[in-house]
């Protein structure tokens, strides 16, 4: 049972990542075109805008997943680790 919960929250990561890079690029996009809020522009749009959310939003995105990823890998190298030396122990 454990195992398919570990599993789950693997490809629930993966999903989380691939919605996380979505959601940069439409805000990316959002804001290259000028999209205002509410109906109001507040004059913060633009390319360079557009860009440096693209950029910083990757960054979160890597940072994100790599931890979330760096903690599954964690707990699989352990599990490795524990039947190695189970299969040790009974030599």
């Amino acid at each position: 049972m454990r195992d398919f919960f570990i599993n789950s929250l693997e490809k629930l990561v993966g999903v989380v990542v691939v919605i996380l890079g979505i959601i940069v690029v439409i805000a990316a996009f959002s804001a290259m075109l000028g999209g205002g809020m509410g109906g109001q522009h507040m004059g913060g749009g633009g390319p360079l805008a557009g860009l440096l959310i693209l950029v910083i939003g990757a960054i979160y995105v890597l940072f994100v997943g790599g931890f979330m990823y760096l903690g599954l890998g964690i707990y699989q190298n352990t599990k490795r680790s524990a039947e190695a030396l189970e299969k040790m122990a009974n030599r």
